[in-house]
């Protein structure tokens, strides 16, 4: 397995993003594309604490793909315990998907939504917390679409691959994900991974990173913190295939696991070893 840099930019114009990036489909760090958000300088676990802490939060563990807490929430938790937690320790529960501005719409004055390109969905803007060491599986979003994650106060690190490398990912079929660590590869488990060719980056406080729409990803919390995730979508083609995604996971990934349990899982592993087979 390789895992090259992500390219880190800073003053990155319009065009220039979209012939070196979005065009060709390749992650880039924007180290200034938020500059200019209130959000940098205001939200940090003191604020969001004493400002929004009576919130009530969903959070989920490390069991979130286990047939019998498939994608459910382990427990739920005010905002402000939360925080604290995340501060001061390693800690697997997490928060993503994170719809923080429906619950509170006015500090969606603190972002702006970027210029960089067009096709922002101003309807998703989701959030993610996680403590030190905790991590996000290797998978590519469901919707499709172009994912632009900016980091708050601390670091996060995050491993890429282009839609080309799923043969030698394991794609569990009917979802987005693989059980591949790229991290700590099992190469005897899945000796396709060998060949597989990424990217990695760490992104700090301020930072952005973009994730090309169908890009796999895992992300290791280096420190307990948070981010934004904003979405771009500038093809009805990726729209409609999130669509099918979301009600190939809904009604058929999730069905089955309802009704087969263990059974439906072994068969996915079983299906991804196979497919990966063919490429050795």
């Amino acid at each position: 397995m390789e895992l090259l840099p992500v390219d880190r930019r800073t003053g990155l114009g319009r065009e220039e993003f979209y012939n070196e990036y979005l065009k060709p489909g390749k992650p880039v760090v924007f180290t200034d594309l938020v500059k200019d958000w209130p959000a940098t300088k205001k939200w940090s676990f003191e604020w969001l604490r004493e400002k929004h802490g009576e919130l009530e939060v969903p959070l989920f563990d490390n069991n979130v793909h286990k047939t019998d807490s498939y994608f459910k929430a382990a427990r739920k938790m005010a905002l402000a315990d939360y925080l604290t937690l995340i501060e001061n320790g390693p800690t697997d529960l997490r928060i993503f998907l994170f719809d923080i501005f429906k619950k509170v719409p006015s500090l969606v004055n603190d972002i702006r939504f970027p210029t960089i390109m067009d096709g922002f969905v101003k309807s998703y803007k989701f959030m993610f917390f996680g403590g030190e060491g905790a991590e996000v599986n290797l998978h590519y979003d469901m919707d499709c679409s172009h994912v632009f994650l900016t980091q708050f106060q601390t670091r996060k690190k995050i491993v890429l691959f282009s839609p080309d490398e799923s043969v030698h990912l394991y794609q569990h079929p009917f979802t987005v994900m693989s059980h591949v660590h790229p991290l700590k590869p099992d190469f005897e488990k899945y000796p396709a991974a060998r060949k597989a060719k990424g990217f990695e980056t760490i992104i700090n406080h301020g930072e952005t990173l973009f994730i090309p729409q169908l890009w796999w990803h895992y992300i290791n919390y280096v420190d307990g913190g948070f981010s934004l995730a904003l979405r771009a979508n500038n093809s009805i083609l990726t729209s409609l295939r999130g669509a099918y995604n979301l009600a190939r996971h809904t009604i058929i990934d999730k069905g089955m696991t309802s009704i087969l349990g263990e059974t439906w899982k072994e068969y996915k592993e079983r299906k991804a070893y196979e497919t990966a087979q063919k490429v050795l």
